[in-house]
């Protein structure tokens, strides 16, 4: 998967560069004429480029801005303190974070330079080959939060609690780190003695074939089969669950409390599976042309959409979570600075 990232890049700076050296119709442009190996930088239509960084320019303050209206809305009110929304607040703060350097690797794609230096461009590998499967990692929390409270509920309430989802939450936040630090320090992206076929000015994804195989099933193969199961089942439960519900009230019984917070629990299931949905339907095509071999612009448009799946969340959030809603007016008007605020029960209608 990240082998065909490299793969890309080259295609995309390295095999344009080739054909640019070999095109006298056009000047040639350079990501730094005054060097040698520089790489070849891409010519674009000047509306080409406004068009595209506006786009960027209207994602980022999209994304940035939702997220960090979930962000604020779970840490700040107490009532939304529950080991789901735990789990939402990490996804949140990832989406945030992608939302962060979607300008940085706008410039990367668009300008088909790197204009920030060996050292920052580890970094940013770090960065992205972390936030990415952050994400997924969010989404099997999510998906086995979500199986147990629809599945094992007595469970789900003795065991699943907020410190020990925060618990959780850290732990995976910690071997993500560390598995991509692995991968960064073993492909040598901070030894630019490495890349001997690398222009000046490119900052290329570059991974050896055992680390492509062990990240094929740690990234993709494994979560993704997890999340997957885990939701069918969940929505087999649930659909005999709501046989029950829909049977005890066409017969005139009165509903239960136990059923009526199933029933809860599972539109809960339903909402937090669409963004999962969502998520893999972005994700999964991505991966595989990555690793099929397809042409780099594909790639790129796949990776935006990607990224763009991170500022559909919160409108999932909004469509069907009332108190979304309601705590984003309360941010927004500064009402959130008055005294007790965090402690407003925004699930009472005013």
């Amino acid at each position: 998967m990240k082998g065909q990232k490299g793969e890309q890049n080259k295609l995309l700076t390295g095999g344009d560069s080739l054909m640019a050296y070999e095109t006298e119709d056009q000047e040639t442009q350079y990501c730094f004429p005054d060097i040698n190996s520089s790489c070849v930088k891409e010519q674009r239509s000047r509306h080409g480029y406004i068009i595209i960084y506006l786009f960027v320019s209207l994602l980022t303050a999209w994304t940035v801005f939702l997220n960090l209206l979930v962000i604020i809305s779970i840490s700040h009110f107490k009532k939304l303190h529950t080991p789901t929304n735990m789990i939402i607040l990490s996804l949140a703060v990832t989406d945030l974070f992608i939302g962060l350097i979607m300008p940085i690797d706008a410039i990367r794609v668009i300008e088909t330079c790197w204009y920030f230096g060996d050292n920052f461009c580890g970094l940013y590998l770090l960065f992205v080959d972390l936030l990415l499967p952050a994400s997924l990692s969010n989404l099997v929390l999510i998906a086995v939060d979500r199986y147990v409270s629809v599945c094992h509920p007595l469970l789900y309430t003795h065991k699943i609690t907020i410190t020990n989802t925060l618990k959780i939450i850290c732990v995976s936040w910690v071997c993500l780190s560390a598995y991509n630090t692995a991968i960064i320090i073993n492909n040598g992206y901070f030894d630019t003695s490495y890349r001997t076929d690398v222009c000046y000015g490119q900052c290329p994804f570059m991974i050896s074939f055992s680390w492509i195989v062990i990240d094929l099933f740690v990234s993709f193969i494994f979560p993704c089969t997890l999340i997957i199961t885990l939701y069918l089942r969940i929505f087999y439960v649930v659909h005999q669950q709501v046989k029950v519900i829909n049977s005890l009230m066409k017969g005139g019984k009165r509903v239960m409390e136990g059923s009526v917070r199933r029933k809860s629990e599972s539109k809960a299931a339903l909402t937090l599976g669409i963004i999962v949905s969502v998520y893999l339907l972005c994700y999964i095509p991505y991966c595989i042309c990555s690793l099929t071999g397809i042409s780099s612009s594909t790639i790129n448009v796949l990776m935006w959409i990607l990224y763009a799946s991170s500022g559909v969340n919160p409108l999932v959030y909004a469509l069907f979570y009332p108190w979304f809603k309601k705590t984003a007016k309360l941010i927004v008007t500064l009402k959130i600075f008055q005294p007790v605020s965090s402690l407003i029960n925004i699930f009472i209608e005013n």
